[in-house]
Parts: C-alpha cells; structure tokens; sequence
C-alpha cells in the first residue's frame, strides 16, 4: 500500500510548482479556490459571532418542503441529477407588487426539468408549458390532503391543487417514471431580487417586444435590464409568437442562455460584499426540498455543476401538440415525448427527432435575445 505525503508537510515537487508559477493550476482549480476564498471572505467581513450570524441567516432565509419517498437521493457527487424547478405566479406577500396583484392562489407559472449529466459537465432544461393538458395521479399536500386522480387537466392546476408534492407526482408520471432528485421553487418577488442583487443584465433583442397587457415595451438593440424589467421580459406572452405559452418559454430559453453567459463572466465569485448580497437575495427567493435547505447543501450542488456553461446547456420544450378545437391547450405527443424521456433516464443527449414536427418545436418564434 502507497501512503501520501505526512500531514502538514507539503512535497518537494509541489514546492516547485507553487514557486514556479501559478500558471500551471488548471483553471476550474483555481475557480474553486475563488470560490472558497469569497465564501471565507463573506464570513470574515462578518467578523467574530457576526460571522456565525450571518451563516445562520442566510439558512434561516430558506424555505423548505417535505417530499420524503417523493425523490431519489442522488447516487453520487458527480452522477446525473434531475432537478424540478418551479416558478410560482402567487401574488401573495411582495409577489402582488411585481405581478401586479390579484388571486393569491399560486399556480405553476414556469416549470423546467433540469436534467444534469453524469459528470456534471453538461445539462439538459426541459420546459413543460402551463398550458399542457395532463393526468394527474393521486397525491398527498404537505398538510396531509388526499388528492384524488384527474385526468385531462391543465399542468398548471395541479401545483394550485396539490402544491410540490403534487407537482412532482405529476411530472414524474408525465415522464413515464424519470425520478426526481431535487426540488426548488422560486417567486415573482425572489427571481426580480436575485437579478438586481448580481447587477441586472444586458441583452439584446433582435426583434422589438410590444405587450400592452404586461406594459412591457422593448425596441430592438440593446437593453441593460434590472430585476423587475427582467421578470417582464421572462412573462410576457402576448409580446411574443402568437401570444401561446410557447412562445414565452422559447424566449425564456434565450435568457436563460444569455444569463447563464452574463453570469458566468461576472466577479460575483471575487467581490465578498456583492457575493453575500447575491446569496442574501437567492436564499430569500428559494423554497427546495429539506436536503437541499440549507447553505452548505446549496453550495455543495452548485460547485458540484461549475463546469456548465451556456455553450453546454441544451433547451428543450416538451414535445407537443395543439389540441383539436382549443389552440390555447396542448396535448403532449406520446411518440416523440417518449423518445425525450428515454434519452434523459439513459443520461444521453436529446435527439433532434424528439424535437421537431411539433407544436412546440424549436423554431418557433425564432431568435429574439441574444447575450448582451
């Protein structure tokens, strides 16, 4: 048996390395001391019990739910991981002011399946569109409810109806048994605050956004959006395609690319105070699953996905078809639906022919934003 180097003492041979030149480190390497480095320097801006307090803080900011048998624990640190992230449209608390009040009664606004590979190099974001015509199985609340099953309704009810719990139940028989490993909500008011907490973003839009019924008015060019101006953009449907819900989740598509781009070239990572902000702000936003509720455990997922970027990001929208009789409704098509399942539970990319000849097809709209 090989034994290492004695504790605290570093080899000759890495001596050299370090005092030949810092150039040598590999990349992600140094990222991740960064990263370390930002998380000691949020704590000792804190300083002494401040420090622990601030700690405490930022988990006492998340919410959390208990979905129990509902997920998989992942099997390891690197292997694929599927992640259910929901955006609610509730307007209760400071949710009425960015959504412009009304019913507190939240539904399933946005809903993205993030499927991330083996190796936690690259990703797959399948969108399900509120919109979609689904069978909801049997479920249980959080309080305990007995939810019975429902055939043909629309996927955006079930979250009002059954909450989390339901909400995974439901994807997980859309998508023929794909199993879950962890959940995350965010809110209206926590997505507008995350995005001025990291200092807005810059996009540029290839075609002019006009929505008279969200108020959101956008020439073509470019834009320097803040948080609340960045919830427009991602919302609005009549200023896109032809006022479905597909249209909106193609253009959330670009942002999302563009913002993983903007984000990813940020010094967020470098600067302890605005790193503390952006962490304040996201803790404050998220409701996940209880392992997931705590800073450490969000941490632990996020460094284990830093090697993702745009470039490796596939945006996918779930294959369907427009309902007979009602083009506000969509009926996923089986056949090609199943060739999307298939491939993720293989953790293997999409094919292109899972894809295409749907209503909800990639080319739909075209390209509206690009990274600023």
């Amino acid at each position: 048996m090989t034994y290492g180097p004695r504790r605290g003492r570093i080899p000759r041979a890495s001596r050299a390395l370090r005092l030949s030149g810092a150039s040598r480190i590999p990349r992600r390497s140094r990222r991740a001391r960064i990263l370390l480095c930002s998380l000691l320097g949020v704590l000792l801006l804190a300083g002494g019990g401040a420090a622990a307090y601030t700690w405490h803080r930022l988990n006492q900011n998340i919410s959390s739910v208990e979905l129990g048998s509902l997920l998989t624990p992942a099997a390891s640190a690197t292997s694929d991981l599927n992640i259910l992230v929901v955006g609610s449209d509730s307007r209760a608390g400071k949710n009425a002011s960015r959504a412009g009040g009304g019913d507190d009664t939240g539904r399933s606004d946005t809903t993205l399946l993030l499927h991330v590979y083996g190796g936690r190099k690259k990703a797959a974001v399948v969108s399900i569109p509120r919109d979609t015509m689904v069978n909801r199985p049997a479920c249980t609340t959080a309080s305990g409810q007995k939810v019975t099953a429902r055939e043909g309704i629309m996927f955006n009810s079930v979250y009002e109806t059954g909450g989390a719990r339901c909400t995974v139940a439901a994807v997980e028989a859309l998508s023929g048994g794909l199993r879950v490993n962890h959940y995350v909500e965010v809110g209206f008011d926590g997505f507008a605050e995350l995005m001025d907490a990291v200092g807005g973003t810059d996009v540029t839009l290839v075609k002019p956004i006009d929505d008279k019924q969200s108020g959101i008015h956008l020439a073509a060019g470019k834009h320097h959006l803040n948080g609340q101006q960045a919830l427009d953009l991602v919302r609005t449907r009549h200023g896109v395609g032809n006022g479905s819900d597909l249209g909106r989740i193609q253009l959330q598509h670009q942002f999302l690319t563009a913002l993983i781009g903007k984000v990813s070239g940020q010094n967020v990572l470098t600067d302890p105070a605005r790193l503390f902000t952006a962490a304040d702000a996201a803790t404050k936003s998220l409701t996940t699953d209880s392992s997931l509720a705590r800073v450490d455990s969000l941490a632990s997922l996020a460094y284990s996905m830093k090697g993702i970027g745009a470039a490796s990001v596939q945006m996918v929208t779930l294959p369907a078809q427009l309902e007979q009789g009602d083009e506000d409704r969509l009926v996923p098509d089986a056949a090609k639906g199943a060739k999307l399942w298939a491939a993720l539970k293989a953790d293997k990319p999409v094919p292109d022919d899972a894809l295409t000849g749907t209503a909800s097809g990639p080319n739909g709209i075209g390209q509206i934003v690009q990274p600023g």
